[in-house]
């Protein structure tokens, strides 16, 4: 974790920190040696074993004793310095991260104004800690500046907004850099769900207005996951099932060659216009858990990816399995068997054939099958959800024997894990 200089950053760094570490999860806190010394007695108990203070050094600057190395008490005049100062540490905070072999870093939002950014090739995400409201507001800004902000009840006046502009120098309140990393909000949706939306974006928002005018279990969602690309004869016969099923339907669609511009050539002529009103198609990434999630899906057209089915499980939407390639056709079956799923056949070469398609789509949405299939997806649920605990017990002996083996005790000596 890496908060900025200031108190009023580090607090919400460390009270994630005791919320995860709660959960199994170790943390190393990233920050001056002034700010860890005062932080330090906060980190009581087991918490001392679970988070650990990692220190980095600001250039010396003979402006800037290590007594400054902080916001608490630096005189105003002195924080450009600080600023500058936290901006040519970028390469030894990097240093660090790559020394203490982390499996991600936690980056507050504000250093990407003061040019301190991620690793490219390291697992990172952004912490805002601020309302999301502001992060809406000025990411709004970077993306939609030509057009009104879509909340007129929250507004900066002119003078607050300068004096915004003349705290944060030339860069934009929110830089470019955040927009390209996933991020954490400290907020709550029942507060901020309208800027949470906003953050996700302008088209997740109005396809998720567009599946909100759609009944209860009326819609397909089809994806194929993020490594497998459809050929043209199987998107023009996806295309030909979704049209014939006369079912409502999102489908995230990529072009076999990445070319997306192509999507609608590849596509049979004509299509759009005939689906129009009761088919979207979302070119590259859709939000699917957002998807699933939503009361009018009522069937997940699937390639079978076992993260994909997981996430169908989860939220209890039944499966068309459309197994695409790999051990796919395996993960399809064995929902089938578990009475969760039912399998599109292809043909005796192996090729998809639309009406097959239009008629499991049918099979499930519109006929009986997918409320069946609901309330077995229910109970599979519940006993994956009972079993959960268990097999985490397994998985910690596992490790514990494991742990002892490799150090050289008897793995078969009883006893908790070793820290």
């Amino acid at each position: 974790m890496l908060p900025f200089l200031a108190h009023g950053h580090i607090s919400p760094f460390l009270e994630l920190a005791r919320k995860l570490t709660d959960r199994g999860i170790h943390i190393c806190l990233c920050s001056t040696a002034i700010n860890l010394s005062s932080i330090s007695k906060e980190i009581k108990g087991n918490y001392s074993q679970s988070i650990r203070l990692v220190e980095f050094h600001l250039p010396e600057l003979r402006e800037l004793p290590p007594h400054y190395h902080t916001t608490n008490g630096l005189p105003a005049h002195l924080q450009p310095v600080l600023f500058e100062a936290l901006k040519l540490s970028n390469s030894e905070i990097h240093n660090i991260i790559k020394s203490l072999k982390l499996d991600l870093v936690i980056y507050d939002t504000i250093l990407s104004w003061l040019s301190v950014t991620p690793l490219s090739t390291f697992p990172s995400v952004w912490f805002q800690i601020t309302s999301a409201a502001f992060l809406s507001y000025t990411l709004h800004l970077l993306v939609n500046s030509c057009s009104e902000y879509p909340f007129p009840a929250i507004y900066f006046w002119d003078f607050e907004f300068h004096k915004l502009l003349a705290a944060t120098g030339d860069k934009t309140p929110v830089a470019g850099e955040v927009c390209s990393f996933p991020m954490l909000v400290n907020t709550s949706r029942a507060m901020e769900g309208k800027s949470l939306d906003h953050i996700a974006g302008e088209e997740d928002i109005e396809l998720m207005n567009w599946l909100g005018q759609k009944d209860v279990n009326s819609t397909v969602f089809t994806s194929f996951g993020t490594m497998y690309f459809p050929s043209e004869e199987e998107i023009k016969e996806i295309a030909h099932g979704l049209e014939l099923s006369n079912v409502n339907f999102i489908w995230a669609l990529r072009s076999p060659d990445g070319d997306e511009s192509r999507l609608e050539e590849i596509l049979p002529t004509g299509f759009l216009e005939r689906v129009r009103g009761r088919g979207r198609i979302v070119q590259g990434w859709a939000p699917q858990a957002m998807i699933l999630g939503h009361s009018s899906i009522g069937g997940f057209l699937s390639h079978c990816g076992w993260i994909s089915l997981s996430e169908g499980i989860e939220f209890g939407v039944p499966i068309i399995a459309m197994p695409m390639n790999l051990e796919q056709p395996l993960n399809g079956r064995v929902l089938v068997e578990n009475g969760v799923a039912v399998e599109v056949m292809r043909d005796e070469n192996g090729r998809l054939k639309g009406a097959e398609i239009a008629k499991m789509i049918n099979h499930v949405v519109i006929g009986g099958a997918g409320e069946t299939m609901r309330q077995k997806m229910k109970d599979l649920r519940k006993k994956i959800k009972s079993s959960e605990e268990d097999n985490l017990d397994e998985l910690l002996t596992l490790i514990a024997q494991l742990s002892k083996k490799n150090s050289g005790q008897d793995p078969n000596i009883a006893g908790g894990l070793g820290t």
